[in-house]
């Protein structure tokens, strides 16, 4: 009888899943038209003041999320397995500086994540975001802290020592989403038919929203250039 229901259960997954289709493309970012002028042939930039003025580049932004909006179909299972964001030495910026590894965490609502500190001195993970403001206090490893998000929204995550300590645990309401690689291309697999808005999102960008039909079966390419755009003039 067990065996019987094992065997229909898979055999209704395998049905599902041979009815959903695969979201693709790519999010690239653009900077305002104009600006780059100001940096052919030198200019100020060249001059002693401004050398070293750290500025954008577009081509190399990362931690681009696609995702679509809402609730999509029964609520969402959490994975079991905690997802983890860690604290640890980031020798690129200087040899006593601290970093969270990855920098934006997309996760589905009712996900438990980890912080673990693989750092030997202490951090204070914290943030006042309304969609889940928490305080973990002072700790450090072998000590592992664990935060449950279970109200969608965006969580500007801090540690209160480390000035540049900052993350970004962006809770979503359904599993159809995606991080971008390095080279600008996702894929958001086995979703549902239908009609939906997929959201192309990054930290330091406004969003675009696009309405998308995806198909029973196969492949819908949607493709994403974000930049200061359509923002109104005060």
């Amino acid at each position: 009888m067990k065996t019987s229901a094992v065997i229909l259960a898979a055999f209704l997954l395998a049905s599902i899943q041979a009815r959903c289709g695969t979201i693709t493309g790519t999010v690239r970012a653009r900077g305002k038209e104009g600006a780059e002028a100001s940096t052919v042939g030198g200019g100020k930039y060249e001059s002693r003041q401004f050398k070293f003025v750290e500025r954008v580049n577009y081509d190399e932004m990362r931690d681009f999320i696609v995702y679509i909006e809402g609730a999509v179909g029964p609520a969402p299972t959490p994975p079991e397995k905690p997802a983890q964001v860690i604290t640890t030495r980031n020798p690129s910026v200087t040899q006593k500086g601290a970093m969270f590894t990855p920098h934006v965490l997309p996760v589905v609502v009712g996900t438990v994540v980890e912080w673990p500190n693989n750092d030997d001195i202490l951090h204070n993970v914290f943030s006042f975001s309304e969609a889940k403001p928490f305080d973990l206090g002072l700790y450090k490893s072998p000590t592992i802290e664990r935060v449950k998000f279970d109200k969608p929204g965006k969580v500007d995550v801090f540690c209160s020592i480390h000035t540049r300590m900052s993350c970004v645990i962006l809770v979503l309401e359904n599993p159809y989403f995606a991080t971008a690689n390095d080279k600008g291309h996702y894929a958001i697999t086995n979703v549902p038919p239908g009609t939906y808005k997929l959201k192309a999102w990054h930290e330091r960008l406004p969003s675009q929203v696009k309405e998308i039909t995806v198909p029973d079966t196969g492949e819908l390419k949607v493709d994403f250039t974000l930049g200061i755009t359509n923002l109104p003039k005060p």
